[in-house]
């Protein structure tokens, strides 16, 4: 069982640091092999692969753009009437995938509309979402590029967004039926939203394509108090062979170097993995 492979991700960590190229550099200079970025569109991507490259770091993710956060959006992916956009920005994205060798791409799926009933327009939307991911599928195809598909949860993150179990985003992937198409499981929307993490980890986990971690309810560090067991819960992704990346997306509870105390508990046990594991 080779060990886990952990990236940053640098919308969330460094937040003492200003712009995505200096949290790049501290995220190499800390011991990490790969980062993710939510929204990297505020920076040119040259600049980025650029601080990247000079702390050998790999960038594993990406988001699609949120829309128009001034009004409310988070994601375009099922909100109707909103398809042209969605693809705009998707091609947004795979410029700047391309441009930072990034493999991965979250399309997100975006909110239900503002003072809409969220079941009285969940199949209009799941048939705008199915409509836009096989148009995804096929663009990033031919990049050779991954969508992800993540699960928020609505009870205290996002009240409003469509996406929020892993039951619901499973059922959409098999609707749509591309093999470039994947679950993205964050351990915190999926614990708040439905438990039975060990259950489902085990269940989801042959279709899933990253992982993130953060402690609940807080959402800081795995080590930060809280419910869930950290060490048993990367031991359960190692036991079931998961190969892929487990992203920090957390809030520190202080200075993130002091805060990664716990992933430099992890190497020292299990080491780190070796180039192409």
């Amino acid at each position: 069982m080779a060990p886990l492979r952990f990236s940053a991700n640098v919308s969330w960590l460094f937040p003492e640091l200003p712009g995505l190229p200096a949290r790049l550099r501290a995220a190499g200079s800390s011991g990490f092999e790969a980062a993710e970025v939510g929204w990297p569109y505020g920076e040119p991507p040259e600049a980025l692969a650029r601080a990247a490259r000079e702390v050998g770091l790999q960038l594993v993710l990406i988001n699609t753009p949120p829309g128009d956060r001034e009004k409310g959006e988070m994601g375009l992916g099922a909100v109707p009437g909103r398809q042209a956009a969605f693809r705009d920005g998707l091609e947004q994205a795979v410029l700047y995938a391309k441009a930072l060798g990034c493999p991965r791409i979250h399309l997100m799926a975006g909110r239900v509309p503002q003072g809409a009933d969220r079941a009285a327009v969940r199949g209009e939307m799941e048939t705008v979402f199915l409509e836009n991911l096989r148009h995804a599928a096929g663009v990033l195809a031919q990049e050779n590029l991954v969508g992800l598909l993540e699960p928020i949860n609505t009870r205290i993150t996002d009240p409003r967004y469509f996406l929020d179990t892993p039951q619901q985003a499973a059922a959409i992937l098999e609707k749509v039926g591309r093999p470039n198409l994947q679950l993205q499981m964050d351990i915190f929307h999926w614990q708040i939203m439905d438990g039975n993490l060990t259950g489902n980890i085990r269940e989801f986990l042959p279709f899933v394509g990253h992982v993130q971690v953060a402690q609940v309810p807080g959402r800081g560090e795995p080590s930060s108090p809280g419910e869930l067991n950290f060490p048993y819960l990367f031991q359960l992704l190692e036991d079931e062979g998961y190969k892929g990346f487990v992203g920090c997306e957390y809030q520190p509870r202080g200075d993130t170097v002091e805060g990664l105390s716990w992933l430099r508990s992890y190497w020292d046990k299990r080491g780190r993995p070796q180039a192409g594991q």
